[in-house]
């Protein structure tokens, strides 16, 4: 019904009742402050949004969209999460890193920020060199970098969105910290798990340990078989004390009447689901564009399988874990009805279905 009278007034409508709400969110506003039974006088609020409020962190990352600009201006490539920006540039060179590009436009970011009553924090800020053990092993004085007279030196680890990153991309120190924090969440569950039902000690496994083990798994694809050992033994000691199993009993059987996947599988379940969404428009441009259907040189019945384009690297340690070439490997491996899957929800079934079966024959 494109003729009829009520659509064509309902877009500009709407618009109108979004702005005129957005702008009675962030006018009128006052504050004050309470103590005890004392409390100030009221102050008009001239800038900012409600600490804690729905709206702010959509209203910030508005307020932050020239940073975006600033940064494309010098040829940067960077993520940025919230308040959480992340500047990051490749070199062949070891010796002659591009830092001083980069102290340009953190100078120039500076200054934007001080126009716009912002504040580029150079104390929280962490510079992290990564390359291979031999690469780093040339660097006789680690470049520095200047960012507002204050020297920042490179860090051995920093954390990323809650994955502490190393310089050799190893994940050893985020492996260590996974481990530890699960033992002591579990120590802390079998302690109360004789008051518990199963339904709740279950909900905090999952709450306080498998959350851990699955978040950002995706990166641990391609980690040596000892790293994923110490997490497989997280699991196995979550499983335990869930089931009332003791530990001289075996524990693959447990795992399977949960339908738990193991950690190795777990991590191609994410790599893969991660992969469906790029070819479906449901991920990031930066994680579709690292994929390519497979075009052979010549109409074979493969044309129309849904592989992908599979590529070598050089650095078989730290470049065969990209995902532009695991997630490959992956896809392809997959029988084709799960590939053509109609709907994420049936990936996802199918996936798990499949993985299941390999990890528990």
């Amino acid at each position: 019904m494109p003729n009829h009278p009520a659509h064509q007034t309902q877009q500009p409508r709407n618009r109108r009742n979004c702005t005129g709400w957005l702008h009675s969110y962030l006018s009128d506003r006052s504050h004050f402050i309470s103590l005890h039974n004392h409390t100030s006088a009221t102050a008009t609020v001239t800038q900012g949004v409600p600490q804690g409020s729905v709206l702010g962190p959509l209203l910030f990352i508005i307020y932050l969209l020239p940073l975006g600009q600033l940064l494309r201006h010098f040829s940067m490539d960077f993520h940025c999460y919230a308040n959480d920006t992340q500047i990051y540039l490749s070199t062949k060179s070891p010796h002659n890193p591009p830092l001083s590009h980069i102290e340009s436009c953190l100078s120039s970011l500076t200054l934007w920020m001080q126009n716009n009553f912002l504040k580029l924090n150079s104390n929280k800020t962490e510079l992290l060199l990564i390359g291979s053990k031999s690469t780093l092993s040339k660097l006789a004085n680690p470049p520095t970098l200047t960012i507002d007279g204050t020297t920042v030196s490179p860090s051995p680890q920093a954390r990323n969105l809650g994955v502490i990153f190393d310089s050799t991309l190893s994940l050893e120190p985020h492996i260590r910290h996974t481990v530890k924090t699960s033992f002591y969440h579990l120590h802390n569950i079998a302690k109360i798990r004789s008051s518990l039902t199963s339904h709740a000690a279950e909900r905090l496994i999952h709450a306080f340990i498998s959350s851990r083990l699955d978040y950002c798994n995706s990166l641990l694809a391609g980690i040596s078989t000892t790293s994923i050992n110490r997490l497989q033994l997280v699991q196995n000691a979550a499983a335990r004390p869930l089931t009332h199993t003791k530990v001289w009993h075996h524990i693959t059987p447990v795992l399977k009447n949960l339908h738990w996947l193991p950690i190795s599988h777990r991590i191609h379940y994410k790599l893969l689901v991660l992969t469906y969404k790029a070819l479906h428009h449901m991920a990031p441009p930066y994680l579709s564009d690292l994929l390519s259907l497979y075009q052979p040189p010549r109409a074979l019945r493969s044309s129309s399988a849904g592989l992908l384009s599979t590529h070598t690297s050089k650095l078989h340690s730290l470049g065969d874990r990209a995902f532009s070439r695991i997630s490959p490997r992956l896809w392809n491996s997959l029988p084709q009805h799960i590939r053509d899957s109609e709907s994420l929800t049936i990936f996802q079934s199918r996936l798990k279905t499949h993985l299941f079966s390999f990890a528990y024959p």
